[in-house]
């Protein structure tokens, strides 16, 4: 389908309404929001929960980092390759049987006898997952009336953005009263309440004939994907390109992109339509949610290592420190919605990207006395800008698709909603990698430069050590003991300082990086369709 943003009307780029089902579609959007959120907490509970799954299970350090790796890539992997599947099959013959398939993974995951079995049943479970965030969006913009369309994105924020909050505090609870096995049965309690509102609420829908797609292609592309992503989610763990594994990784997975793409060249796909998404305003608005995704590590990635390295806050205690900010997040997406409907989506998403920016640049200040209670404020400043970011690039995003016929066809709707989800899920973990490079490469640079200040023979340095040895003594054997203590303790000063630096640099650059995206928002070009206009329309 060729770009019709030249002579669009608010009314011919919108979908047809659905037909009438005796299923309640209100429920149906209720269960992809469930399956959205249960998703996302999945991961995040992974994650924040490998400490205590490998203390249980007794896994070393660097298999047990490929859990989550594994997971991640194998929703990398069906999280695009389902919107072509869903083009044809629709929603409902591919939510029930892999939210089934996910449910029995969780449960069985506690009970896996050894490594390979959890790696083989995590693969399984991210793969069945992958499918519930990438449907989401595209049920509730092809159900809702479009006067409702802006409190659905609401809801779809709100949903994101609760359970990405509540995730640390949640796996902190299940560790202190309950146990690691909650990681994952947390995800099969909750799913088959999802697989009720989805086989109440979404209708089943006749399969066409044609076109006939050739899904070599896309196995081409999706696996090329999580291969690469495979290789940026362990880069820094195993020193990037001096590992033959991760050399091995990139290259297999840059070569299946390009055998894709050659697929492309040679035996297009009928339900790929990749004509529109040249369009300028549709880049720019897709790189915004890489921007949020990379401001988002602000709270998910730096403040949480810096309470963890430098406070030794426990798992709970991190949750405690940051969970409360979902409240107000829930609160503020509600009314930025209705104020978008009175103004420009764009203009809500540079106001977010503003307020997000001035939180970091706040944070830049901190020092290694901070807390959890000094982050309150500024944790409320971020989370006010980044549920405006949130609503704001989603609602210019589904703005930009009707307005460019995103979703007046089968393929246009598929091509369009799977480059947003590779976006989102590829371009969220380039953002990770960067980020976690960053932090490591200035915390050397901080350590060597302090480092030049604390040389042996220096009387500042002398004179530091003596008084540590004396504090220590009582608790030594002797001497030499406690010099020895000394020494490590101030060793354990410096890193926590370089430590500390490279965290508020983090700040910075995700600052610099806000900036730059609100330059690059200027090349925008107007809209033509506007939340008030879809208020007008039933």
């Amino acid at each position: 389908m060729a770009t019709q943003t030249a002579t669009i009307s608010p009314t011919a780029s919108l979908p047809a309404a659905p037909p009438r089902s005796s299923t309640n579609p209100y429920i149906g959007i209720l269960g992809v929001f469930l399956g959205a959120g249960i998703a996302t907490l999945n991961a995040r509970l992974v994650s924040v929960g490998l400490p205590d799954l490998r203390g249980a299970t007794g896994f070393g350090f660097d298999e047990a980092s490929w859990i989550p790796t594994a997971l991640n890539m194998a929703t990398m992997f069906s999280g695009v390759f389902v919107v072509f599947i869903n083009a044809l099959l629709g929603p409902r013959r591919i939510l029930l049987p892999t939210a089934a398939i996910f449910t029995l993974a969780s449960l069985l995951l506690p009970f896996a006898p050894g490594y390979w079995e959890m790696l083989a049943l995590t693969v399984i479970a991210g793969l069945t997952s992958g499918t519930f965030y990438s449907l989401t969006m595209t049920f509730v913009l092809t159900t809702l009336p479009k006067r409702l369309i802006i409190f659905g994105i609401a809801a779809y924020a709100a949903d994101i953005v609760f359970v990405s909050n509540i995730a640390s505090v949640l796996q902190g609870w299940y560790s202190e009263h309950l146990s690691w096995h909650w990681i994952f049965w947390n995800a099969a309690i909750f799913t088959p309440v999802m697989m009720i509102c989805v086989h109440f609420g979404i209708p089943h829908r006749s399969v066409p004939s044609d076109p006939k797609p050739s899904w070599l292609g896309f196995t081409y592309f999706s696996l090329g994907l999580a291969l690469l992503y495979g290789a940026l989610d362990q880069g820094e763990r195993l020193d990037w390109f001096h590992s033959g594994l991760i050399v091995g990784m990139f290259a297999a997975g840059m070569f299946l992109v390009l055998a894709a793409w050659v697929r492309r060249v040679l035996q297009p796909n009928p339900i790929v339509k990749l004509g529109f998404l040249k369009t300028r305003n549709i880049i720019i608005l897709a790189l915004s949610v890489f921007m949020f995704k990379f401001a988002h590590l602000s709270t998910i990635v730096l403040i949480p290592g810096f309470l963890g390295n430098i406070q030794r806050y426990r798992a709970l205690q991190t949750g405690h420190a940051l969970a409360w900010v979902a409240v107000p997040m829930f609160v503020v997406v509600w009314l930025v919605a209705g104020l978008i409907i009175h103004t420009d989506a764009r203009l809500v998403l540079a106001v977010g990207l503003t307020v997000a920016a001035a939180g970091c640049w706040i944070c830049a200040h901190l020092d290694s006395s901070w807390a959890g209670t000094s982050f309150e404020a500024v944790e409320l400043l971020l989370a006010t800008g980044f549920a405006c970011t949130y609503v704001g690039l989603v609602s210019s995003i589904v703005l930009e698709g009707l307005e460019a016929g995103a979703l007046t066809s089968m393929a246009a709707a598929a091509t369009f909603s799977g480059f947003i989800h590779f976006i989102r899920i590829f371009g969220g973990q380039i953002g990770v990698a960067i980020m976690n490079r960053f932090v490591s490469v200035r915390e050397q640079f901080h350590s060597n430069l302090l480092g030049l200040h604390v040389q042996s023979g220096s009387w500042l340095t002398y004179e530091r050590l003596r008084m540590f040895s004396v504090g220590l003594f009582p608790g030594s054997t002797g001497s030499d003991a406690s010099h020895a203590r000394a020494v490590a303790l101030l060793s354990q000063q410096v890193r926590a300082q370089a430590y500390t630096m490279a965290t508020a640099d983090g700040f910075v650059l995700i600052g610099w990086i806000a900036v730059a995206y609100m330059l690059l928002m200027l090349l925008l070009r107007p809209g033509k369709i506007t939340y008030k206009d879809l208020r007008k329309m039933k």
